[in-house]
C-alpha cells in the first residue's frame, strides 16, 4: 500500500482533481477566446497560452491542497523524478492541443494520482463540452452546465462499462493518430464498429459504456493516459500492454508503449 495519505480516500482525491480541472478549464476557454497563436517546443509539438495558464492553476492548486505531493506535468516535466516516489501526480493541462488549435471541442484537462505505479484517482474535464469524468473507488460523470454544480460537483452520476455485444465490439480510435499498426490490430479482432474521439475522452467513452475497446499502438506519454486510465479502472475496465499485463506508470521518460483499453475482461479476439 502507498504511504500517500490521499490514497486512503480515492473518491475524495478524484473530486478534488475534478474541481481543479474545472478551474483550469475556465482559463483555457478564456485563452481560447483571445485567439493567441501557438508556439512550438523543441520536439515540434505546439504549446499555447491556454496550456500554460491551465498548468499554472493546476500546479498552484495541488501545492495548496496537497503540499509535498510530487507533481509531473507535460509543461514542467524534467527527467528527474517524482516517478521514484511512492505517490505522485501526473498532469496534462491541455490534452489535445492540436484539436484545440483547430477549433475542435474534444480537448481535455487531465489530472491523476499515481500510487505504486498505478492510477488510483483521476479527473478528465472537457471544458468546451462542460463534461467532467472522475474516477477513484468508483466512476462518475458530471454535465457541468451551471457554475454552482461545477463548484460543488452536485449532479455527479455513476458510470460503468457495458457488457460487450456478442455481435462484435465497438472500438474507439484516435481522431488524429489511426496508424497502420492500429488498423491491423482492429482487423485481427472482433470489431463491428469504429468511432473516433480526441484526447483522453476515448477512455471515458468506454467507461460510460459507449464503446468497448480502445487500441493504441503508437507512442503516448503517461500524462496523456493516466487520468482517463483511472476513470476507466473505476468504471470496471482495464488498460493493458499487448501481452495483457496492466499498464504501469513511472516508466523511463514517462513514455508509454503500445496499449489496449478494455471495457470488459474478454479480449475480443476471434
Amino acid at each position: 500500500m502507498s504511504e500517500c495519505d490521499i490514497f486512503r480516500d480515492r473518491n475524495k482525491a478524484a473530486r478534488l482533481f475534478g474541481q481543479i480541472a474545472i478551474r483550469a478549464g475556465r482559463a483555457i476557454m478564456k485563452a481560447r477566446e483571445a485567439r493567441h497563436h501557438p508556439e512550438y517546443k523543441s520536439d515540434g509539438s505546439p504549446v499555447t497560452a491556454a496550456d500554460l495558464a491551465a498548468d499554472e492553476i493546476i500546479r498552484d492548486s495541488l501545492a495548496r491542497h496537497l503540499p509535498g505531493l510530487p507533481v509531473i506535468t507535460e509543461e514542467t516535466c524534467t527527467a528527474a523524478s517524482a516517478a521514484d516516489a511512492a505517490c505522485f501526480a501526473l498532469v496534462d493541462p491541455l490534452d489535445g492541443t492540436k484539436e484545440f488549435i483547430k477549433g475542435s471541442d474534444e480537448f481535455t484537462v487531465n489530472i491523476a494520482l499515481i500510487a505504486d505505479h498505478l492510477p488510483v484517482a483521476g479527473a478528465v474535464y472537457a471544458p468546451a463540452l462542460r463534461r467532467l469524468y472522475v474516477g477513484g473507488a468508483s466512476a462518475h460523470r458530471l454535465d457541468a452546465t451551471g457554475d454552482d454544480a461545477a463548484q460543488s460537483l452536485d449532479g455527479l452520476r455513476p458510470i460503468r462499462v457495458r457488457q460487450a455485444p456478442r455481435a462484435g465490439w465497438r472500438a474507439v480510435v484516435s481522431r488524429s493518430h489511426l496508424d497502420p499498426d492500429t488498423r491491423r490490430w482492429i482487423e485481427a479482432h472482433r470489431i463491428a464498429e469504429l468511432c473516433s474521439a480526441g484526447s483522453s475522452l476515448k477512455f471515458c467513452t468506454i467507461a460510460e459504456g459507449e464503446a468497448d475497446v480502445y487500441p493504441r499502438l503508437g507512442p503516448t506519454m503517461e500524462w496523456d493516459t493516466a487520468a482517463g486510465h483511472a476513470v476507466l479502472l473505476a468504471a470496471g475496465g482495464r488498460v493493458t500492454d499487448l501481452d495483457g499485463q496492466p499498464m504501469r506508470y513511472g516508466k523511463p521518460a514517462f513514455r508509454n508503449g503500445s496499449f489496449v483499453a478494455w471495457g470488459t475482461a474478454d479480449d475480443g479476439a476471434d
